[in-house]
């Protein structure tokens, strides 16, 4: 897996599951999409799916200061090379 393969599948999940497309990846997703803890919960759930494994309770607590797409992105790609999942591209 690679970071633009990670880019690509957390915008087809903005599309899917939140109905926005071609989000800004730098953009506050509270301030800009007005999204809530219960968006939150659905993401880490479709990163679960993503990256076929189970986030730990530590994991989960790092993600409570995400803001941007980009720091999504950042938070998957580092989860991804603990397990070994990640291929620099």
């Amino acid at each position: 897996m690679t970071r633009q393969e990670i880019e690509l599948e957390v915008k087809n999940v903005f599309q899917r599951e939140f109905e926005i497309a071609n989000p800004d990846m730098d953009a506050d997703l509270r301030e800009t999409y007005e999204f809530d803890s219960i968006d939150a919960i659905e993401l880490l759930l479709a990163i679960e799916t993503f990256l076929d494994t189970e986030i730990s309770q530590e994991e989960k607590k790092q993600a409570i200061n995400i803001r941007t797409i980009n720091q999504i992105c950042d938070y998957i790609e580092k989860i991804a090379q603990k397990r070994n999942l990640f291929s620099p591209a």
